[in-house]
């Protein structure tokens, strides 16, 4: 079997039955707290009729059913690919198995990888601290924060998984605020939760999400956070310092599944990316959409949209901006990071990584204008600068 047919398998399927990981029931895939993924039909088999304790079969770590948590990142990749799901990853995402990758600009190469399998458990967000150059990533780790200096050596871990106010159940994305605060969504509890720099819990806010998912601090530090099952945006306001929050107010309603969501930092405008359901034999699609800082609609373009001015489809999983101002997204179709331009010129087309990446799911941009990608396919930080 060819090295990419491996690759497809054990992502796709259950490596305990060799049975596809479906959305729904038993084949819904599963993290085990050592990291391997089996479906839920295996882990009730293997933890037997009592179901209380069970042995991973890979590496024979134990752990509890009610210590499995949800693969998120799979998750997605399977309402990425929908009903051509059962044709394969590579023939789902519309690539072919061959064919040499595109060669990423000239003047932005890659200065540093970390993480790796071990170190970061199917991660899901990223966040670069301001002014310290330190990053900040959320995965599936029994810490599910890990937080690293410029070097790439891990500072601090912390955000136990458990059920106390300010554990982490289960970190959808990450954010850090001007003043130095980590500020996690928990799709867990359904909670947003802010930790000091040493990684103290210091405010959990519940507020009534239904699934709190993308956020990003502005400039003020103030968080503008996505709530994807109610389809709203939200700004919550509050002196992190004194874990005191002052306000939570929904800011835009009516969005379809919104997830990822920046912040310009010099102008407040926002960027959502909205995930559209798949219709009948179609597949999943997105839609990116800016707003101005009094969130006023100021451009918005879907996959079609993106195919009118690029010839292949467009899946986009995060969103930044750059220091111009500049959209910024990941595409999990071309493996790629692409610039759409400033807002008023949006959408254009500029690729800015073409090659290296497996399954981007996070992008930040540091204070010396760096570009972070979280790259979920291979758990590790890909940090890029201009040579």
């Amino acid at each position: 079997m060819a090295a990419e047919d491996e690759a497809e398998l054990s992502l796709l399927e259950c490596r305990v039955c060799f049975e596809p990981y479906g959305p729904d029931g038993q084949r819904r895939p599963l993290n085990l707290p050592c990291g391997h993924v089996l479906c839920r039909g295996c882990v009730g088999a293997l933890a037997g009729t009592e179901r209380q304790r069970l042995e991973c079969p890979f590496c024979r770590r134990p752990c509890g059913p009610a210590e499995t948590s949800e693969c998120r990142p799979l998750l997605q990749l399977l309402e990425l690919l929908g009903p051509a799901a059962g044709g394969g990853l590579a023939s789902a995402l519309g690539r072919s198995g061959g064919g040499a990758a595109a060669a990423a600009p000239a003047g932005l190469g890659l200065r540093l990888c970390l993480g790796g399998w071990g170190s970061l458990v199917n991660p899901t967000g990223v966040a670069a601290c301001p002014g310290s150059g330190r990053l900040a990533v959320a995965h599936d780790g029994k810490k599910r924060i890990h937080v690293f200096g410029p070097s790439g050596f891990c500072l601090r871990r912390f955000g136990e998984w458990g059920d106390a106010n300010n554990d982490i159940k289960y970190a959808l994305d990450v954010t850090v605020t001007s003043d130095g605060h980590v500020v996690v969504t928990d799709g867990g509890d359904c909670s947003v939760k802010a930790f000091d720099s040493e990684g103290r819990g210091v405010l959990a806010v519940r507020e009534g999400f239904c699934l709190p998912w993308g956020l990003d601090a502005t400039a003020k530090s103030e968080v503008i956070l996505t709530d994807s099952e109610a389809g709203a945006l939200y700004r919550l306001v509050a002196d992190f310092q004194r874990g005191e929050l002052k306000k939570c107010q929904m800011i835009r309603s009516r969005l379809v599944s919104p997830r990822a969501v920046a912040v310009c930092q010099s102008s407040g405008a926002v960027v959502v990316v909205e995930h559209l359901k798949a219709r009948g034999a179609s597949k999943g699609s997105t839609r990116v959409t800016i707003f101005s800082a009094e969130m006023d609609l100021i451009g918005q373009t879907d996959s079609f949209g993106l195919n009118l001015v690029f010839p292949s489809r467009i899946y986009a999983t995060a969103v930044a901006f750059d220091r111009e101002g500049r959209v910024i997204v990941t595409d999990v179709c071309s493996q790629a990071v692409i610039c759409l331009g400033k807002p008023e010129e949006f959408p254009s087309f500029n690729p800015l990584i073409s090659h290296g990446l497996s399954y981007p799911v996070g992008l930040t941009y540091t204070d010396n204008n760096s570009l972070v990608v979280l790259d979920s396919g291979d758990h590790s930080v890909k940090v890029y600068s201009s040579t």
